[in-house]
């Protein structure tokens, strides 16, 4: 079966729902929010404002611009490492009732990138004609988009590298394309646990013998690992470059 195929089918299974809804992205998130003094003083942020919302692939804007895609589990903090990245706190606004992402959310930025934001997977509480459309949506957007560049994968790393991440990893590496993996509430772990889950994600990535996975221990609610990831999604439009 192809690769894309076996993704489809996978995403068929798992994709539902994650944090945000549409009135999350409220048009008046243009202006800009007040920033913390830690991070402004450090840097830890990239300059973003909310673009569009879209609902159905032909309504997603124009492609000139190279995107950057955050995927994750609903329960992963993907809109919290998203709001971290950019040093806003309620760019993209953080639920606590997963289940309510159903559209793909596009933010421009200063890195020469477009950020979006699609639906989160794992959220079991939705119709099967719901999942249908969310599955076609991300789809579509993740095989036909020609601008995508990059993928930001964030999971819970006390439970990396669950089926559906190795998946991704390996769709990620057919494609060609960038994947910057982070292994987020690794606040949560001890020293020891980060070090083994570091070293077996590690291991994981280097099987695949690709030069475009990095993968970060993460934290957005401290902030651990902020500045690298920022760093890294700076260098992208270089490397591609190269």
């Amino acid at each position: 079966m192809h690769r894309n195929s076996t993704f489809t089918l996978f995403y068929y299974v798992v994709l539902l729902v994650g944090n945000l809804t549409a009135r999350d992205y409220n048009p008046m998130s243009r202006q800009r929010a007040p920033r913390s003094t830690k991070e402004h003083e450090n840097n830890l942020s990239i300059e973003a404002e909310f673009l569009q919302s879209a609902g159905s692939f032909k309504d997603c804007p124009t492609d000139e611009v190279p995107e950057i895609a955050f995927v994750g589990r609903s329960n992963a903090g993907k809109s919290s490492t998203l709001n971290r990245l950019v040093g806003r706190r309620a760019l993209a606004r953080v639920s606590k009732t997963p289940g309510r992402t159903q559209l793909l959310n596009f933010f421009n930025c200063d890195i020469g990138a477009r950020l979006v934001d699609l639906p989160g997977y794992g959220y079991a509480k939705a119709s099967r004609k719901q999942q249908v459309v969310w599955n076609t949506l991300v789809d579509q957007y993740l095989n036909k988009r020609t601008n995508l560049i990059a993928i930001v994968l964030v999971t819970d790393a006390r439970h990396a590298l669950q089926p559906f991440d190795l998946d991704m990893l390996r769709w990620v590496e057919d494609r060609n394309l960038f994947l910057l993996l982070l292994l987020n509430k690794a606040d949560k772990l001890k020293q020891q646990e980060k070090a083994e889950v570091k070293k077996r994600v590690d291991a994981a990535t280097a099987s695949l013998g690709s030069d475009r996975i990095s993968t970060l221990l993460f934290s957005a609610e401290r902030g651990t690992g902020a500045q690298s990831a920022i760093a890294i999604l700076q260098n992208l439009k270089k490397r591609l470059l190269q």
